[in-house]
């Protein structure tokens, strides 16, 4: 397991807004706007988001507004990053986790302070790449990077503690469920009826002893979750 101080000094020449007091303010922040898991907060304040994002945005990495990474997709607000990492742990230490789209690998990174392995699959091939990239810079090494349809059946006999979901989904992608163990839990930007267009509600999918539980909570927007390899 990574340690919450892995790779947290990764930094860029030249670049504003990147010190370990912005972090630390955006800690406070999350705190302030409802994250309680000390744990996660932990795991953000140990994650240099800037590393992860354009140069020319690192002076708003720790704003806490998703930013473009390119392909159409963004880097999520660090709010929801939290709160979805939160929702995942549930409280728990967590031995294997699975993140569908990896994007630039920050949510990947925050996963990877908590658990034991976490994998992640992408369909963009160009986003593999730049996620491996940060990874390797961080030092990562309880992270299993794959370029995949992460919303099909992963082909592996996995037990998940948590399944992240960070793209939102029209439908449960129900060939994922048998992988969760007893307890475990699948986070997911899900559209709900009624729901504007855009919009999604982090859906919390619980394993328990009479089935699949459902927890409907905030409201979200995502970039969608896509089938096939780009």
């Amino acid at each position: 397991m990574a340690s919450p101080g892995n790779g947290a000094g990764g930094s860029r020449n030249g670049i504003g807004m990147t010190s370990d007091r912005t972090r630390a303010r955006m800690v406070e922040r999350l705190r302030n706007e409802g994250i309680r898991d000390e744990v996660v907060l932990a795991a953000m304040n140990a994650v240099p988001r800037h590393i992860f994002v354009d140069e020319a945005l690192a002076i708003r990495a720790y704003d806490d507004v998703p930013l473009p990474i390119g392909h159409g997709q963004t880097i999520s607000q660090p709010w929801v990053v939290a709160r979805m990492t939160e929702l995942a742990r549930n409280g728990r230490a967590l031995d294997a986790v699975l993140e569908v789209g990896t994007g630039c690998g920050y949510q990947t990174a925050v996963l990877a302070q908590l658990a034991q392995t976490v994998y992640t699959v992408e369909r963009i091939g160009a986003l593999v790449a730049k996620a491996r990239r940060h990874l390797q810079a961080l030092k990562m090494k309880n992270v299993r990077l794959k370029h995949g349809d992460g919303s099909a059946d992963l082909g592996e006999a996995l037990e998940l503690d948590a399944i992240v979901v960070s793209a939102g989904a029209t439908h449960v992608p129900t060939p994922l469920l048998r992988h969760l163990a007893p307890g475990g839990r699948m986070v997911i930007p899900l559209s709900q009826s009624g729901d504007e267009r855009g919009v999604q509600r982090l859906t919390v999918l619980e394993s328990a002893p009479g089935g699949i539980k459902e927890y409907v909570l905030d409201a979200v927007r995502f970039v969608p979750l896509l089938s096939g390899l780009a």
